[in-house]
């Protein structure tokens, strides 16, 4: 297994993995056109491993310049209890350092037991003080 900066290259290979696993919700902001602004703005800040040829886990990170954001941290469920997940978050959270950000959330479905269980269990504090609020500009119910 490899560990690869993921690139638009990749963008076919990691639709499909998040295709194939169980509680990925995909929106329209992971369009093609959005992941390439995305890296764009983010350069060397997602991860990939590589089994085979084929991608089996994913992590992308971003920044707004005071904090980091995890987004789809996803591993096959044929390859998960590996380390792969902790290797691909703890590889964003290295180059998030280098940059200066030192904190770093992840949004989780609430009715996502297994990744709710990986963070809770990962030592990451689940917020109790805040409330997340979203609006939707394009009137598209899947952005």
């Amino acid at each position: 297994m490899d560990i690869v900066t993921y690139t638009i290259d990749h963008d076919d290979d990691v639709m499909c993995l998040m295709h194939r696993t169980p509680g990925v919700s995909i929106r329209d902001a992971d369009s093609r056109e959005a992941t390439e602004r995305y890296l764009a703005r983010n350069p060397g800040l997602r991860f990939l491993i590589v089994h085979e040829g084929r991608v089996v886990g994913c992590a992308m990170s971003g920044h707004d310049g005071r904090r980091g954001y995890l987004q789809h941290v996803i591993v096959e469920p044929e390859f998960r209890c590996q380390g792969i997940a902790n290797l691909l978050v703890e590889s964003c959270l290295n180059q998030l350092a280098g940059l200066g950000i030192d904190k770093t959330h992840i949004d989780v479905f609430i009715d996502n037991n297994l990744a709710n269980g990986y963070w809770s269990r990962r030592g990451w504090k689940r917020r109790e003080d805040i409330y997340r609020y979203s609006v939707i500009h394009s009137g598209s119910a899947n952005a």
